[in-house]
């Protein structure tokens, strides 16, 4: 088995446990979590990540980045069972998101530094936000 698809099973075993936490027969404080409870959770989970990098601390780098990803994948089931949207629309719009954003990498764009790629990265984010306005 590749690596992609061990990662994938490993995800999907997580989004399972998620689900079974959330299930009739499952966790009573999971189940009653809503939406918006879980913004401070993402929160807090944010700052343990931050404070471990800082630290340098490679294991609890680790630990962290797990508790955030599955507060992600919670918070994403939430709007799953209300059929709003799926992990697979996250993850297939921020992959658009990145190739539209690295023309310099995936189209014609061409940039000589860092500091053009920051300075073409927020014309592309304005151009996006001025797109939406107009939707």
């Amino acid at each position: 088995m590749n690596k992609i698809m061990r990662m994938s099973n490993n995800i999907n075993g997580l989004i399972k446990l998620i689900r079974t936490l959330r299930s009739p027969a499952g966790c009573p404080w999971d189940k009653k979590q809503k939406a918006k409870d879980l913004g401070r959770y993402i929160l807090e989970e944010t700052y343990e990540v931050l404070d471990a990098l800082d630290k340098q601390n490679y294991q609890s780098v680790k630990e962290e980045l797990g508790d955030l990803l599955f507060q992600i994948l919670f918070l994403t089931e939430i709007y799953e069972e209300k059929k709003l949207f799926s992990l697979k629309d996250v993850v297939s719009e921020i992959k658009e998101k990145m190739i539209r954003r690295h023309p310099h990498v995936f189209g014609e764009k061409k940039v000589h530094s860092v500091q053009d790629v920051k300075k073409n990265w927020q014309i592309i984010k304005k151009s996006e936000r001025a797109e939406e306005k107009h939707d």
